[in-house]
């Protein structure tokens, strides 16, 4: 909350901007492309009449003088009691645009306020920052968090005592609003509802949290408060409509970000490719005969990208700087953060850490505030660290691949040079056509918009869950419709005939012995955490999510753990619990899925060229039957089978079928089919995250040279989400931008038979068989030639 101003660690001033490009320059084996956008001047404004003279000296004595304009807008419409959504810069004082009408009201009356964030982490920053500010205010303000990690002797304290209260969607979905009761005070004076992070609220998880605001709304209308709704993002394409349909109600958006900025650096790297005539490819990826790349090349890429990455965090550790470098797994940040304590100098080692999801409370925190005081000058990180900790006075910022979408790449890069310093990131391009698009255009990087934010706030599947949730926590006397729109009414139908809903003459009512909000899986983690516990101890080493259990946890994986290396002996998904051992071992493990999938219904079709295109509702089943091996160089190794359930999912797709014989025609050979339809899904699903709110592993998909509902050769790409996303309606109904898009960046691609810079795909469950890119191509072309009349 505090105005941007230069920032040191410690008595220490980091290194220049201009100095950290140089020597990471240096140590790269060819030249970056560097993007830059330079500093600005700010725009200040004076306080508003309205906030109270104490608060206004509490930011003054915090180094707040003036504020910045958008700020002072903010506030006043906050103020107002107009719905906002505040969508500024990263680091451009957000928060003072809530805490100051908020603190402000609780001073001239006995208002509260309910912040919420997607990430613990960011409600501990607040807590902090807000303590802070209402220390030694003439009204004692009640501060606190209540998220899972409040001991259960202290919840009742917190009831009674507060007044400015942090938590997250999943406190409020299972413990504040099946509990309005014991919150009665609290919600009857609820005059400020705060969504922070709103960016993160998109998809199936948004739809989810537009259902939990319309249930908090209504329990705060049964006491009497209608609260101020207020959201924010840094990085939000489409405010005022994804805040509208988040809140239920019309929000008004400020935008215009009017804080003092540095300059920022980007450098743009691009590993050689194996395949690629440029002397730097792997030896391990040489083509077969037909033209398929050797199913190496991927990890050999990846490799490489991240010894590009590893050796950029070295040489700013040992520059001195203070630095994030995001891995996309959590594996991956665990081993590139024992990489680099191998590669800096010795004194440096013990100021390098990881940082991921799954680790305990109390680790979360000691790394978040070394971090913070500067006693860590490294942190590899999964984008656990995307949001969160207002961490000031980093140095630098690296990406190990892009991170799907454009708008976590302006918070990760965001994390650099806040406070108004000038600030230095380096992306290092993996093996995903998405980041060689964007490597190979860097002036889109700044130039295109961001990703429109997709909420679907009538998702049925979503909205079923909850409705019988708002039921439960309060009859529904009133007309559904107004909360829920208008599906509702049909929706508790189909509640009275399962007999979980009662209908009278007052209106509706729970019956049900089950438990209405557990329903509802808001981040779809598929039926809770699976506990990682030591075998020979019984220690607690973290969780993970059921859904993703099998694929990380399975008897045998690899789980790398703050510095150890553990083997699962045995994962018990019925006692949610996987039993691991520590062993040291010198490669890591990937596990191998098989996936089928069935048309349910055609919503919508028609000709698209040479084919036709269609989407609609598909039910995909999938297994993890065994995994791989990999040296710690990417080597394959070998392969186990394993035996492990199947799961299905009941999503939206979109796909597109070409005749058999209209492919023969335009030259593609029938055994190249099989090829050219897994290439071009391949390369799809890499370059959709372009056009919408995802990145590809929010989605799935499956080619099939002959799928039997279809009878000919199909594509299709799926939401990864149960009941949905409208993703995949994105890619509908922007089939040709999509599609032209992925045929340029195959198309344009140096390598001679495919690579992962365009066709492959470092999530494949087949090894990345059989792929032909030349015939991927035709493919695509024919689906986007003229549609004859």
């Amino acid at each position: 909350m505090v105005a941007p101003s230069p920032v040191a660690v410690g008595n220490r001033a980091g290194p220049s901007a201009d100095r950290l490009l140089r020597e990471i320059c240096q140590g790269l084996p060819t030249e970056p492309h560097v993007v830059r956008q330079p500093a600005r001047p700010g725009i200040t404004a004076d306080w508003p009449q309205w906030a109270q003279p104490e608060l206004i000296a509490r930011y003054q004595a915090q180094g707040v003088n003036q504020l910045w304009q958008h700020q002072r807008d903010a506030a006043d419409q906050i103020h107002a009691g107009t719905a906002t959504v505040v969508s500024t810069g990263t680091a451009s004082g957000k928060s003072l645009t809530y805490t100051l009408p908020a603190i402000s009201t609780m001073l001239a009356g006995s208002g509260t306020a309910l912040y919420c964030t997607p990430t613990k982490a960011l409600a501990q920053d607040q807590l902090k920052s807000v303590t802070a500010l209402v220390s030694g205010l003439d009204r004692p303000i009640g501060v606190a968090t209540y998220d899972g990690d409040t001991p259960t002797e202290s919840r009742a304290w917190v009831r009674r005592n507060t007044d400015y209260l942090l938590t997250n969607p999943d406190m409020l979905h299972r413990g504040l609003l099946p509990n309005h009761p014991a919150w009665r005070s609290f919600l009857a004076r609820l005059e400020y509802l705060i969504i922070d992070e709103a960016h993160t609220y998109r998809g199936v998880f948004g739809a989810h949290m537009a259902a939990i605001v319309r249930r908090l709304r209504r329990i705060a209308a049964h006491y009497g408060a209608e609260p101020t709704l207020v959201a924010t993002s840094a990085t939000i394409a489409n405010p005022e409509s994804a805040a509208s349909a988040l809140f239920g109600v019309p929000a008004k958006a400020v935008t215009q970000d009017t804080t003092a900025r540095g300059e920022f650096a980007l450098a743009l790297v691009e590993p050689a490719v194996p395949g690629q005539s440029d002397g730097d490819a792997d030896e391990d990826a040489d083509a077969d005969a037909d033209g398929d790349a050797d199913a190496d090349a991927d990890a050999d890429q990846s490799a490489s990208s991240f010894a590009l990455t590893a050796g950029v965090l070295s040489t700013l550790t040992d520059a001195g700087a203070r630095s994030l470098g995001f891995i996309r797994a959590r594996k991956g940040a665990e081993a590139m953060a024992e990489t680099l304590k191998e590669r800096v100098k010795p004194q440096y080692n013990r100021q390098v850490m990881a940082y991921r999801g799954g680790l305990l409370p109390e680790e979360r925190r000691d790394i978040e505030q070394r971090l913070m005081s500067g006693a860590l000058r490294t942190v590899a990180t999964t984008n656990a660290l995307e949001v969160g900790v207002d961490i000031s006075g980093l140095d630098a910022v690296v990406l190990c691949g892009w991170p799907g979408t454009r708008a976590s790449f302006l918070q990760q890069t965001g994390r650099a040079g806040r406070n108004g310093e000038d600030a230095v990131a380096v992306l290092v391009a993996t093996a995903n056509p998405l980041d060689r698009f964007i490597v190979r255009n860097p002036e889109r990087v700044f130039s295109d918009p961001i990703e429109s934010t997709i909420l679907d706030p009538t998702n049925p599947h979503v909205l079923l869950p909850h409705i019988a949730a708002a039921i439960g926590e309060l009859p529904m006397l009133d007309d559904p419709a107004a909360w829920f729109g208008e599906t509702a009414p049909d929706l508790i139908d189909l509640l009275v005939r399962r007999g979980w809903v009662r209908k009278r003459a007052d209106g509706w009512f729970w019956t049900s012995k089950q438990d209405p909000a557990a329903l509802a899986d808001i981040r779809g983690s598929g039926g809770g955490l699976v506990a990682i516990s030591e075998r020979a101890t019984g220690r607690l080493l973290g969780t993970v999510d059921a859904a993703s259990a099998p694929a990380n946890v399975h008897e045998g994986a690899v789980y790398p753990h703050l510095g150890t290396t553990y083997l699962v002996a045995d994962l018990d998904l019925t006692a949610s619990v996987a039993l691991v051992d520590p062993v040291p071992v010198d490669y890591s493990t990937r596990a191998k899925t098989t996936t089928g999938l069935r048309i349910i219904a055609t919503r919508a079709q028609h000709p698209q060229g040479a084919g036709i295109v269609a989407s609609g509702d598909v039910e995909v089943t999938s297994q993890v039957v065994g995994f791989t091996k990999h040296s710690l160089r990417g080597q394959f190794l070998g392969l186990t089978p394993l035996d492990l359930p199947e799961t299905r999912l009941n999503t939206r797709a979109v796909w597109w079928q070409l005749p058999a014989d209209t492919l023969t025609r335009a030259g593609v050979k029938a055994a190249d089919i099989p090829g050219a339809v897994h290439a071009a899904e391949h390369a799809a699903i890499g370059i959709l995250p372009g056009l919408a709110t995802c990145d590809r592993w929010d989605l799935g998909g499956l080619s099939s040279a002959a799928h039997p509902q279809t009878g000919s050769p199909t594509i299709f790409v799926y939401d990864g989400q149960q009941g949905g996303a409208g993703i995949s309606d994105h890619g509908f109904a922007n089939l040709t931008e999509w599609l032209g898009a992925t045929r340029d960046v195959i198309a344009s691609c140096a390598c001679d038979v495919g690579c992962p810079g365009c066709v492959q795909s470092p999530k494949c469950g087949n090894g990345n068989e059989p792929l032909h890119k030349a015939a991927a191509i035709t493919v695509l072309d024919l689906i986007l030639r003229p549609t004859p009349p």
